[in-house]
């Protein structure tokens, strides 16, 4: 590494602290001013709005944002090298525009490095906090439960709900039934079913019980109250929307996983959301290369008017980019594409377009 390699890292990485710092404080001003009310109206504790709800608000809005102030701050100071006459000199001491990319690169590969070890490691744990904070005092709207659950909990059981309070923990019209194969062995009924969070378990409230035995049944009603353990929890009777919710990301990798694999038996509806929130923490942090690249191949050339026209077009680029990327998720869910493609899509469009970009950049 060269002097002017750690120059431009210093440049690159200065840059981009200081305007995510910027971008953060601005945010979290505009959310107190938003929420203000919420947190009076709860009577939140201030200890808990700062040590869990803005805990978790920071660090999951720098990881959002941090790919495209990543992209503003390459473009901001590379433009302003190139208007001060800096890069011209390196190109023409007989170093090639890909050596001149070196340290761009080294600085990208902190801030992937950085985000994917925070996707996996921090962000979940930081998201659990503000989605609990969020759960004890506001943004209560409309019902979040699903109506008409059918869930198969292993080869031969399959459960229906019709509908589930979580305020309560209750869920109504209850139907489980097990099979040999295809025919059928039991069928178990109850207009109630309550959860116990302390002891994990269910409560099975006035069950009817008929057992079939090829010609033979044998029928129970309105028996006494089982308490069982069930492979179901009540968030498996939640509506989680992953663009609006951080449900998903509030569960370690671990956890995701085994939710994974039990909702390919399952069958709630879940699974792309699972699976594209386990993805999205693995391919989301390469935007860092995608968008150095783009942003280095539009602002090293000197131009009239400064970095105002370089700026601009990247704000541009910023906007699409945010646009496909926020129909990555729909892309898995309306269009049929498989969610680690979805999540692709956005950085392997820009990446072409970069690629490009860097052939006509100016050497």
């Amino acid at each position: 590494m060269k002097t002017i390699d750690w120059y431009i890292i210093k440049k690159y990485l200065g840059t981009f602290i200081f305007t995510l710092g910027i971008f953060m404080a601005i945010s979290v001003v505009f959310d107190v001013s938003e929420h203000l009310d919420n947190f009076l109206s709860k009577n939140a504790p201030l200890s808990d709005i700062i040590f869990k709800y803005y805990a978790g608000f920071v660090p999951f809005y720098m990881m959002m944002l941090s790919p495209l102030i990543n992209f503003l701050a390459v473009i901001f100071f590379t433009a302003k090298m190139a208007n001060q006459t800096e890069i011209v000199p390196i190109l023409t001491s007989k170093a090639s525009f890909y050596r001149f990319l070196r340290p761009y690169i080294v600085s990208a590969s902190v801030i992937f490095s950085v985000s994917i070890l925070a996707n996996i490691f921090i962000i979940p744990f930081t998201n659990k906090l503000k989605v609990d904070f969020e759960s004890a005092y506001f943004f209560i709207g409309d019902d979040p439960t699903k109506s008409e659950v059918h869930i198969q909990l292993d080869k031969n059981t399959f459960v229906f709900l019709q509908s589930y309070d979580p305020q309560v923990h209750v869920g109504y019209q209850f139907m489980l039934e097990k099979f040999d194969s295809t025919e059928l062995k039991m069928r178990l009924t109850a207009p109630s079913i309550q959860y116990d969070t302390l002891k994990s378990r269910w409560k099975i409230i006035s069950p009817s019980i008929r057992y079939v035995n090829g010609m033979k049944e044998k029928f129970i009603s309105n028996g006494p109250a089982i308490d069982t353990v069930l492979d179901m929890r009540p968030i498996d009777f939640e509506v989680h929307d992953n663009v609006n919710s951080n449900v998903y990301g509030g569960m370690s990798l671990d956890v995701l996983n085994t939710l994974i694999e039990k909702e390919k038996t399952r069958g709630t509806g879940a699974l792309i959301d699972m699976q594209f929130e386990k993805y999205r923490r693995f391919i989301e942090p390469l935007s860092s290369f995608v968008l150095c690249l783009i942003g280095v191949a539009i602002s090293s050339r000197k131009v009239r008017g400064g970095v105002g026209l370089p700026l601009g077009i990247g704000i541009f680029i910023c906007f699409v980019y945010i646009v496909v990327n926020r129909f990555a998720l729909v892309f898995a869910v309306k269009g049929g594409f498989p969610p680690y493609f979805a999540v692709l899509i956005p950085n392997a469009i820009f990446g072409i377009l970069g690629w490009v970009l860097i052939l006509k950049a100016p050497k």
